[in-house]
């Protein structure tokens, strides 16, 4: 599942090195990005998509805790478990 939030801050943290203003907003001004960083630039944001479309990568702490928040409304422990394993692929730990 993409998480366009999540995915958005990512692809601002890459472009935040080429921000063309003193205070390095990308909320106003250009982006100045030299020639010879266009492809690895590419390369990392098409990186970031793959990661994000990809079911089984590592989900962060903070989309962790954002579900979790959200399902302790749900009426049963049920409910809680079955919107986890909705969001998230489930791996059973190897002793």
């Amino acid at each position: 599942m993409l998480d366009e939030r999540l995915l958005r801050e990512r692809i601002l943290e890459l472009l935040q090195p080429y921000a063309s203003n003193r205070s390095g907003s990308l909320r106003r001004g250009d982006l100045v990005i030299p020639q010879v960083e266009v492809s690895r630039l590419v390369e990392e944001i098409t990186a970031a998509v793959a990661e994000g479309l990809d079911p089984r990568y590592e989900a962060s702490e903070r989309e962790l805790f954002e579900l979790l928040a959200d399902s302790r409304r749900m009426a049963s422990v049920q409910d809680q478990a079955r919107l986890l394993r909705e969001r998230f692929v489930i791996l059973a730990r190897k002793r």
